[in-house]
């Protein structure tokens, strides 16, 4: 049998990707609150929706980047493979 192919190098870099998706989910909450200080739009569930995505995109990159050292630093606790 034969194995399948590697994912996409774009897809495998975890800190591109947490990095973008986090930037996305501010963007969309900053526009949120522009929008509400500007035009009077209420702060519904979508602004507490992208909020929550905004930190909890810090926490998790966080949590890597905090590996990320911990591997590199030799770590008796830290995850291997974790570049």
């Amino acid at each position: 049998m034969q194995e399948p192919p590697p994912p996409p190098a774009p897809l495998v870099e975890t800190t591109r990707v947490v990095g973008v998706a986090t930037a996305v989910w501010f963007l969309l909450w900053a526009g949120l609150l522009v929008a509400h200080l500007a035009g009077g739009r209420p702060l519904d569930i979508w602004f507490g929706t992208t909020l929550c995505g905004w930190l909890l995109g810090l926490a998790g990159y966080s949590v890597f980047r905090w590996q990320r050292w911990a591997a590199r630093t030799g770590r008796r606790g830290a995850q291997r493979g974790v570049d």
